[in-house]
């Protein structure tokens, strides 16, 4: 039988939400994965250094007793300070910028992309050595959104040459080839952007589950994506981006976006790395090139997985919260056999 082991996996983009969605959510990464970058995007944002170490409280009471790290952000303002940030950054691993009204929960963030509105909180961070983490889509066309902010990345590039900038979530060729041109800019890439189109979302029946913000692309696109992953692009990371919704805000008419990975992401990922005879380079993908980007070193957690099928739950639940996972009711080719 294959077997495959993943050291210290790490998931660089993550929604966990709160409360009971928390604790339903939280140890379906923390079982496997060694760490994550926690979103801030609550109601209200995470914003002041009271409700990060709240909210980081939470988060490891939810996981119990697993070898997990929550990597905690702060959601981007204009007007954060130096003594505050100064004060806070030994608490946080970046700033996540959101453009207003772009994502869920983002009514808050940035209303103006001008270098000049940013600037103050950048030249801090920049000081600091606090990464920018960043949703890079405009509020144009659908499928042009990520591709119209581009132009704004390099002017962030060029305008803040010693921030770290993490391009989040990327979905086309665009930002896969902007990676190599400066070298400030890095990225994260989902699961399910390697895997869809926009055809397997709307080509026939509506799949509400795939879902997602930024929406999924082309076929060329997510070629692009893939060819990276794959070859363990040294400036591409694996970041999740696994949202949940309860099921009634998924199959519902303005349904919610986000696609929820996290119970099966290890599997699918060794899955297809296994499929393209990739599989040397998954651990790099999953967890070096993270903590080289990051400069931390993660804590010791081995996955230990085997060629062998794994029936997707049809859904997961805790008190009167759910989520539909990826592939539900679906089998996959590989299982966890066994974590230390």
């Amino acid at each position: 039988m294959q077997i495959f082991e993943i050291n210290s996996a790490l998931d660089m983009h993550l929604h966990l939400r709160d409360e009971d969605m928390l604790k339903l959510v939280a140890p379906k990464t923390s079982n496997t994965f060694a760490g994550a970058l926690i979103m801030p995007n609550l109601v209200p944002p995470v914003t002041t250094k009271e409700s990060l170490l709240s909210y980081k409280d939470r988060i490891k009471e939810a996981c119990g007793d697993d070898n997990f790290e929550p990597f905690m952000t702060l959601f981007f303002k204009n007007d954060y300070t130096y003594e505050f940030l100064n004060d806070i950054k030994d608490e946080i691993i970046g700033i996540k910028l959101y453009p207003a009204g772009i994502t869920t929960n983002s009514e808050n963030g940035v209303s103006s992309m001008d270098i000049e509105t940013l600037r103050p909180t950048l030249e801090i961070m920049s000081e600091l050595n606090i990464p920018l983490c960043v949703h890079g889509e405009t509020n144009g066309f659908v499928m042009d959104r990520e591709k119209e902010f581009m132009p704004i990345y390099e002017s962030l590039a060029l305008a803040f040459p010693n921030l770290k900038i993490i391009m989040e979530h990327i979905t086309t060729k665009d930002a896969v080839e902007l990676l190599d041109k400066y070298n400030n800019l890095y990225a994260t890439v989902t699961l399910h952007h390697l895997l869809i189109t926009l055809d397997d979302l709307a080509g026939g029946a509506l799949k509400p589950h795939l879902f997602c913000k930024p929406i999924a692309k082309r076929y060329e696109d997510r070629s692009a994506l893939l060819n990276a992953a794959l070859n363990a692009h040294p400036k591409l990371m694996f970041g999740s981006d696994s949202a949940p919704h309860p099921k009634h805000k998924k199959e519902c008419c303005g349904c919610a976006a986000g696609v929820f990975t996290s119970p099966i992401a290890l599997q699918v990922l060794v899955e297809l790395f296994d499929r393209y005879k990739k599989l040397e380079n998954l651990n790099a993908f999953v967890s070096l090139n993270a903590q080289r980007i990051y400069n931390f070193k993660a804590i010791e957690k081995k996955v230990t997985l085997v060629k062998k099928e794994f029936l997707v739950p049809e859904i997961y639940e805790y008190k009167n919260e759910n989520v539909v996972p990826m592939y539900a009711k679906e089998s996959i080719a590989w299982s966890i056999e066994s974590i230390k």
